[in-house]
């Protein structure tokens, strides 16, 4: 397992992009990132509001740049990667409905994009990119799982292209982030504290869930590692979404609140039941440590420390699910602003 140090000097003095660096999990990304003292950090994002308040928490630090920009255009990809040494590509639509609504917004930015930003890295010789995806990439039955799906596929085919000389590229599969935007957490609890009841969409559904902080360690421990062309995937608990609203109501009346009602509203269009973490025909690439899965391009491969496993956890309905007292305690966290 890697450590703090090897990760430290492996960061310090290097050059490094963080597209969609003003969302939830690049500003994360970002703040990890500060601790191992990078020659220079760019964050690359299209929301000016959000570049505007983070250039304020971090107007101290003369190693952060921004640059105003959309991944959908090519030239802006390719001028702000010139004299980058790594970049993790984190922009893209997250949203379910969104992508739902607006099928070809999400193809425009997570296929067209992300294939901007793979040949603007190679163009201009960048060492690593580490593409964030999703459980939702694997068996996706909705619009933004298949788009991620295909930018996988795209980041993976990079690596073999035949003007590519230098840039190695990977994936890491993310679970949900706690607290992120759009996540289920935060739209209970804005639920709850408005009197409305919590829009349960199905007692069974189940999803796999990490910190933000461990979203963003695994982020960097898989760019340590890549050799180009894995998966990395965090090894995670699940989360029962009537076991997530019921804990929420014990949250409110421990505080001596009111605690809010309980309401089913059915699947939504493109949702699933339980989410998976990795594909059948992945299974004979499968490598594994105390916190990670690594899908390797191919089988036979020493891949430091990590041994191989063909039968791993892969669906949020066959691994550990959090119990209520564990869900109440990081509400509390969050609550807190430790989490």
């Amino acid at each position: 397992m890697v450590d703090q140090t090897k990760l430290k000097n492996y960061f310090k003095d290097q050059n490094i992009l963080v597209t969609g660096g003003t969302g939830s999990i690049g500003q994360c990304i970002v703040s990890s990132l500060i601790d191992f003292q990078p020659k220079k950090i760019i964050i690359f994002s299209k929301d000016d509001s959000k570049q505007y308040l983070m250039k304020q928490q971090y107007h101290k630090h003369k190693n952060i740049f921004f640059h105003l920009g959309n991944i959908r255009e090519y030239e802006s990809v390719e001028y702000v990667t010139r004299g980058i040494d790594l970049v993790f590509h984190v922009a893209a639509l997250k949203q379910v409905p969104v992508c739902e609504d607006h099928p070809f917004e999400a193809v425009k930015t997570n296929v067209i994009g992300s294939e901007n930003v793979i040949k603007a890295c190679i163009l201009n010789k960048v060492k690593k990119v580490v593409n964030i995806s999703t459980d939702k990439a694997v068996n996706p039955t909705n619009t933004m799982g298949a788009t991620k799906l295909i930018s996988e596929k795209l980041f993976n085919n990079a690596n073999s292209m035949l003007n590519n000389y230098h840039t190695k590229f990977c994936s890491v599969r993310f679970g949900n982030v706690l607290n992120s935007r759009g996540s289920v957490i935060p739209l209970f609890m804005n639920q709850a504290r408005s009197g409305n009841a919590l829009t349960v969409t199905n007692p069974m559904m189940t999803r796999f869930i990490m910190s933000i902080s461990d979203a963003a360690q695994l982020t960097l421990k898989s760019a340590f590692y890549s050799n180009g062309g894995e998966t990395f995937i965090f090894k995670m608990k699940s989360l029962n979404i009537l076991t997530l609203a019921e804990s929420i109501q014990n949250f409110f009346e421990k505080k001596g609140l009111t605690a809010p009602t309980i309401k089913q509203i059915g699947i939504r269009p493109g949702e699933k039941l339980y989410e998976e973490l990795i594909y059948a025909h992945e299974f004979e690439h499968i490598v594994e440590d105390d916190e990670l899965y690594v899908i390797l391009p191919k089988s036979g491969i020493d891949f430091f420390h990590f041994k191989y496993n063909s039968n791993p956890f892969y669906r949020s309905d066959q691994v550990e699910l959090m119990k209520e007292d564990d869900i109440v305690n990081i509400l509390t966290k969050l609550e807190q602003g430790v989490l």
